[in-house]
């Protein structure tokens, strides 16, 4: 039974309903029955979408994320969330229009989908309507500011398709009354939590992490040939990872780094064939497969090109080659194990119909011919009509120069010569020279001849036996197009029959290309073969950071190991330039390659079930939100302790820096102790950097089998500094700041004394001023003051004393205090 679909208005915008349910819409729904709204916005490439739920009054947001051209992501979110309405922009683009028309031809499961104008999917609307949503949580009399605020670490203000989205779900909800149907009109919707929305098995990494893990990284590329210059991909783990030799594979690289996933299934696939052609035994079936790679062309672009037939010869040579090559890749793959689960896909999925394109391209397309002439032109013998055409055009000349002399027999004396020209559309003409005396347009007309134009002191004429040959020979060329025009029409509707081959071979090609590439690093690097576990360990043996190894000419490997229910947080002290923020990275960093199905820089490694890697480490501004930088930095802390659970990654450095002292320390007190008096079940993986030495030397932390501490060694030479970069248990008892500040240029009077007053104020003495010594001039005026005060005539006590005062001792305690 076809959909029923009806365009319904009343809500500021267009209501798009599927099934049945359009005939009486929410009056059949139950009040009391929870309802989950859901509102997606895809634009460029780019998903960004929340949703509400009514049964915890409760907002989920997902940050802007890439999906394909057929919107999997989203089909993924809606099959998990299953809401009831969706909303969208009236303004879509045209894979969402083909999203929402197949799902309202799917019969399980008819969700109503209503459309509002694109202004209310405005960045400002979406904020101003946060601003106004009605959050019970906070005080009635809370301003603006402190508002937005609060937003600010309970929502992501980087991703604006999800902000938009937002703001037009707040419109819907406001609309409907969801939940508060019978309240007073002055009742809003209530949203008692919000909550970032993650993909079942998908990692959650926010845009900090990615950003401080240097996971990507671009770069201005400026070029004088380009008016706008673009960017690329600078020192990075995507840019270290990235050498797939196809478009695709790179495209389908970035999103297993957006979307790292706890599928063991997923990342047992990706490590058995990185494992197989990271072995040198291999590297010939690698290099015969990566240059096969290389000719994999754009197949959905050229399948569009086809279906509205804008095909030129350049798409018809890419899919050749295209074809060719997948050809080459499943006769490659067939001579490799059959038990590795991609070589079996490869060998069962590239089917016959890949070699009968190939075949049936090569038999059918003239491509020397069609490049010379910049047109479709087909081989010989593929259509004998076509042919027997093409031979008469071949045999034309010397047939029209025969004709042309028979012409001029009968021609006026004073023609000396003609010819018989073919002009396609126009047809077959007789040319002669124009004769001097021929001046005005009737001096063209002679007998028994049509005259048809001037071109180039020729005059062109139509004769009866021109007539008759256009009689007896038609349009030629015109035919011989036309003819080959229906052919390729022929071959581009067998092509397009068997699609489904040609997409199997995108999808499978490119996640060859993927593997390739990284087991091509994993080789050149030194990597290896993580375990996988279902376990809440982590464990890595002498583990080393995958950028800066490349960058330092020598690199400490240090290890790292967080069991079930010991040593999950983890503190590091240290002197700074110690190496303590690169350790933090370079665990996040192998953990985040083991996620994507990656080897990792690492001796030994195990990797459990990660849920999320959560980062406190790099401070940064956000004009856009006029947050401040202690804000910023609060609200990632904050990500982290709400959001991660235990079998999360969270890696904070230097938090607290951005405040009082006091207060920085206190919070980072109470953040480590919220985890310590955990279960050892719910905590999450916590590693630590920190210069706050006093968090353990007063005792802060309440004593747990959880808590780990650790420092990186250091030694001293003399009055130098000299950092191992070796991790071991412990704590360090000096920051050695003025080692560093030493070593960083400053001056060393500077540091001396910084080093006299931090002594100081570290026993609890008293700090004196240090200042210059007294010039010349000020001792000499010193002594004029005194040798004054001694002349003073003391029994005129109103006169004298005053003018002292005045004139001599106020004007030199300005001077002195001036000079300190």
């Amino acid at each position: 039974m076809a959909a029923l679909v009806s365009l319904r208005g009343g809500e500021g915008g267009g209501r798009l309903v599927f099934g049945p349910s359009a005939i009486n819409g929410d009056e059949e729904e139950e009040e009391d029955s929870p309802a989950v709204l859901l509102s997606v916005l895809a634009q460029h490439g780019q998903v960004g979408l929340c949703f509400y739920d009514s049964k915890d009054s409760s907002l989920h947001h997902m940050m802007d994320t890439p999906d394909n051209h057929e919107l999997q992501l989203l089909s993924r979110v809606i099959q998990e969330v299953s809401p009831h309405v969706i909303i969208t922009s009236a303004k879509q683009e045209r894979c969402m229009t083909r999203f929402l028309q197949q799902l309202g031809s799917n019969p399980d499961y008819k969700p109503e989908v209503v459309t509002y104008p694109f202004v209310d999917f405005g960045l400002e609307v979406g904020k101003q309507r946060l601003l106004s949503a009605h959050l019970p949580s906070l005080p009635a009399s809370i301003s603006d500011r402190d508002k937005m605020s609060y937003l600010s670490s309970c929502i992501s203000f980087d991703s604006p398709l999800m902000l938009r989205a937002v703001g037009a779900l707040l419109k819907c909800l406001d609309r409907r009354r969801v939940g508060v149907e019978l309240e007073d009109s002055s009742v809003g919707v209530p949203i008692l939590q919000f909550s970032a929305y993650t993909l079942k098995g998908v990692v959650c990494i926010d845009r900090d992490t990615y950003s401080v893990l240097q996971i990507f990284k671009s770069e201005l590329h400026p070029s004088v040939y380009k008016l706008h210059s673009g960017e690329k991909e600078g020192l990075s783990l995507y840019g270290i990872l990235n050498r797939c030799r196809c478009k695709f594979g790179s495209k389908l690289l970035r999103q297993w780094f957006l979307r790292p996933t706890q599928d063991l299934a997923v990342l047992n696939r990706r490590q058995e064939v990185i494992r197989f052609f990271a072995s040198p035994r291999h590297s010939d079936a690698l290099n015969t497969l990566q240059s096969s790679l290389r000719n994999i062309s754009n197949i959905p672009s050229l399948l569009r090109k086809m279906s509205l037939s804008h095909t030129k010869v350049s798409d018809w040579q890419s899919l050749y080659k295209t074809v060719k090559s997948a050809v080459c890749i499943r006769d490659t793959v067939r001579h490799l194990p059959m038990s590795i689960q991609l070589f079996h896909d490869i060998s069962e999925g590239f089917s016959d119909d890949l070699h009968y394109i190939a075949s049936l391209i090569s038999r059918v397309v003239d491509f020397e011919s069609s490049i010379a002439e910049n047109r479709f032109t087909i081989k010989p013998n593929v259509d004998p009509a076509i042919d027997d055409k093409k031979r008469r055009m071949m045999g034309l000349n010397d047939f029209l120069t025969d004709v042309a002399r028979r012409e001029l027999e009968h021609l006026d004396a004073r023609i000396p010569s003609c010819c018989v020209i073919y002009i396609p559309l126009i047809g077959f003409l007789l040319s002669v020279p124009r004769l001097p005396s021929m001046v005005e347009k009737e001096d063209f007309e002679l007998e028994g001849l049509d005259f048809m134009f001037l071109s180039e002191d020729r005059l062109h004429y139509r004769s009866q036996r021109t007539k008759e040959l256009d009689d007896l020979l038609g349009d030629l060329l015109c035919d011989i197009r036309d003819m080959e025009t229906a052919v390729m029409t022929q071959l581009q509707s067998t092509v397009l029959e068997r699609s489904t081959s040609l997409y199997k071979v995108l999808d499978l090609t490119a996640e060859l290309d993927c593997l390739m590439a990284m087991s091509s690093a994993s080789q050149e690097y030194g990597y290896t073969s993580p375990k996988l576990a279902s376990n809440r360990k982590l464990s890595v043996t002498q583990g080393r950071h995958p950028l800066l190894e490349l960058c330092s000419p020598v690199f400490v490997a240090n290890s790292f190991q967080s069991l079930e229910s010991q040593g999950r947080v983890k503190i590091i002290t240290g002197p700074n330039s110690s190496g303590k923020s690169i350790y933090l990275k370079q665990v996040g960093l192998i953990v985040f390659m083991a996620l994507i199905g990656s080897d990792v820089p690492a001796k030994e490694a195990e990797i459990g079930l990660v849920d999320g890697i959560f980062t406190r480490m790099q401070s940064r501004e956000s004009v856009s939100i006029g947050l401040s930088t202690f804000m910023i930095d609060l609200n990632q802390m904050a990500q982290a302790l709400n959001s991660s659970t235990s079998n999360s990654l969270v890696l904070i450095d230097e938090f607290g820096k951005g405040t009082n002292t006091v207060d920085g320390l206190s919070l980072l007190a109470a953040s480590i102790s919220h985890w310590l008096r955990k279960a050892p079940v719910d905590v999450p993986h916590v590693l630590l950097a920190t210069n706050f030495h006093s968090l353990l030397q007063l005792g802060l932390l309440p004593s747990s089998g959880l808590l780990s501490l650790l420092t990186l060694e250091t030694a001293v030479d003399g009055d130098e500094l000299v950092f191992l970069y070796q991790l071991k248990e412990g704590i360090c008892q000096s920051s050695y700041a003025a080692n560093i500040a030493t070593l960083a240029g400053l001056p060393t009077g500077l540091v001396r004394r910084g080093v006299e007053v931090s002594e100081l104020y570290r026993t609890g003495r008293p700090i004196k001023r240090v200042d210059q010594a007294s010039s010349h001039d000020q001792a000499n005026r010193c002594r004029s003051v005194v040798e004054t005060f001694l002349n003073l005539n003391l029994e005129d006590k109103d006169l004298d004393l005053q003018h002292f005062m005045k004139e001599e001792l106020l004007p030199s305690a300005g001077e002195l205090l001036n000079r300190i």
